[in-house]
């Protein structure tokens, strides 16, 4: 197998070699010995920093990205993390989405005072109350008989 330096893995990765330092400490990488004083890689490394900047890139802290690999180096993904993560995105995306809107909103609200409008009167009130890109969940219903 291919082995790179620590510099080399920097240059195609695109990651500072503290960073590849950093990782490896935290179980993200291992290097597989040493050149003089250079750390040497595995050239399939570069995958594992890829899958590492797609999960930060999703939001993955860096602990929960060192769970998705096994000892063995294996990938190890709990798809119910995936599917857990992608609703948290979704509420960011419709939070975001609608902070937007609102901020379009004002910008171009004809009302002589923004406090004169009532649709930044209406956001306001739904940033107050954290309600701005989240669903309200509907009180639970009685059982019927």
């Amino acid at each position: 197998m291919i082995k790179l330096d620590i510099a080399e893995v920097a240059r195609q990765s695109g990651v500072p070699a503290s960073t590849l330092r950093y990782y490896e400490e935290k179980g993200l990488i291992a290097s597989t010995g040493r050149r003089g004083l250079r750390r040497l890689f595995d050239a399939d490394v570069l995958d594992r920093l890829a899958l590492v900047a797609l999960g930060r890139a999703a939001g993955f802290p860096l602990d929960e990205i060192a769970l998705m690999f096994a000892p063995d180096g294996q990938l190890r993904i709990d798809r119910q993390v995936l599917v857990a993560k992608a609703g948290e995105l979704d509420r960011t995306i419709r939070k975001l989405s609608a902070m937007r809107d609102g901020l379009r909103h004002a910008a171009a609200c004809p009302a002589p005072s923004h406090m004169e409008c009532p649709t930044f009167r209406r956001i306001l009130r739904a940033a107050s109350s954290g309600a701005i890109g989240t669903r309200r969940k509907k009180a639970p219903q009685p059982p019927s008989n």
